[in-house]
Formats: C-alpha cells, sequence, structure tokens
C-alpha cells in the first residue's frame, strides 16, 4: 500500500524521509540510481562561516543555500550511472542531490497549502499519484510522466484558467528539482509528502492530475 500523509497549512505533517539509519548522501543518491532509476548529479553544499550555515556558492543571499547546481553545465553531469554518482559524492560528500526534469519525468510544481488542498483530493478522486516532494521553500513537487511542461498551458485553459493566472509550474527539460534530504540552509531539509514506493513506480500523466492542482491554485489565489 502506498503511504499519503496529508496536512494543512497551519502544521503540514509530511512522511519520513526514505533513508536508512546513517545513510549518507551518497548512498541515497545511490539508490535512486538504483531503485528509481532516476538520473542525479550533485549540487551546492553547506559551509559554516563564522558560526553560520552558508551555500558553497559564496553568495550571502543565495535563495537556496546548498540546494542548487554548482556549476552551469550542470546538465551534462547529471548521470544514471551508479559509478559516476559514486564518483560525485566521494569528491563532495555533503553535496546536495538534484534531479534532472525531463528525462525519466517532469513535476508540476505548486505552493505548500496548494499541494496539501490537492493530495487531499486526489485521495478522494483515487487517483493514482507518484512520489511528490515537500520542499523548505513552501512548494510541493508532483512527478509526473515526461512531456508535462509542453502541455500544461493548453491544460490550464482548457479547464477556464489563464497559464499567468496560477501558480502552478511545469518543469520540463532543461530544470530540476532537489531530492530528500537535501537542505536549505537553515530552512530544513526537502521532505517526501508522498514517498517513492513499488506501487507509484508508473508516473501519472500530467492530464490526470492537472484538475484538482489546477482548482486547489485558484483557490490558493
Amino acid at each position: 500500500m502506498e503511504e499519503t500523509i496529508v496536512g494543512t497549512q497551519a502544521s503540514p505533517t509530511v512522511g519520513q524521509i526514505p533513508q536508512q539509519r546513517g545513510e549518507s548522501l551518497l548512498e541515497t543518491a545511490v539508490r535512486y540510481v538504483e531503485e528509481r532509476h532516476w538520473e542525479v548529479f550533485s549540487g551546492t553544499w553547506l559551509e559554516a562561516v563564522d558560526g553560520l550555515q552558508r551555500c558553497s556558492c559564496g553568495d550571502t543571499a543565495c535563495p537556496a543555500p546548498g540546494a542548487h547546481p554548482a556549476r552551469p553545465d550542470w546538465a551534462t553531469q547529471a548521470t544514471g550511472s551508479v559509478t559516476v554518482a559514486r564518483r560525485m559524492w566521494q569528491k563532495q560528500p555533503t553535496a546536495s542531490i538534484l534531479l534532472p526534469t525531463g528525462r525519466t519525468f517532469d513535476t508540476l510544481s505548486v505552493p505548500e497549502t496548494a499541494g496539501f488542498l490537492a493530495l487531499a483530493r486526489m485521495e478522494r478522486m483515487g487517483l493514482a499519484l507518484g512520489p511528490v516532494t515537500l520542499a523548505p521553500d513552501r512548494r510541493m513537487h508532483f512527478f509526473v510522466l515526461p512531456g508535462a511542461s509542453v502541455k500544461v498551458p493548453d491544460l490550464v485553459r482548457k479547464l477556464g484558467w489563464s497559464p499567468q493566472a496560477l501558480d502552478l509550474v511545469a518543469l520540463g527539460e532543461g530544470g530540476y528539482v532537489a531530492a530528500p534530504p537535501t537542505r536549505f540552509g537553515s530552512r530544513g531539509a526537502v521532505q517526501w509528502a508522498r514517498r517513492p514506493t513499488h506501487a507509484n513506480r508508473w508516473l501519472p500523466d500530467a492530464e490526470e492530475l492537472i484538475s484538482p492542482l489546477a482548482y486547489a491554485c485558484g483557490r490558493d489565489r
């Protein structure tokens, strides 16, 4: 049975990170490659500077400290090879785990409040869902089949919404998401609102989720 834990804006409850006790970031990244066949690449990391946790990029105002690509050619570094993934995190063991979109999956990104509302509605509708992350930037990412970024604008228009009116973003080719347990500075770690399981290995199409997501984003405006 798949595990879904739905919360509210005031006190969202999320699933535990599917990480073994004492498991390193290297081991977690390798499991994403081995168990889900997701490509991964290592990003920035957090460094202690004068007692504060700062991003390795050096920007003191970094909006996603320790949770973004470390180099401009990151897309060419993403790998589905266990050997290459191990090498990445052996070089920098505390680097964030980032997943490129547009390859084995796209994501539909919505505000946290809308995301939890949509999750509850999807459960009532009995929809088959893929994994869902909750990040410290208060956004949720619903994993769907590749191609969503092309479809979503027209799907939203067919529902009577203007794509510009909803805070619903499809991430496809050229995008990425931070994977659990990557940390966003002192703001906390990315977690699973709906963890990867054998049952949700097959991802839904964006068209199957767009109605409850658009509805929730419309209410959240």
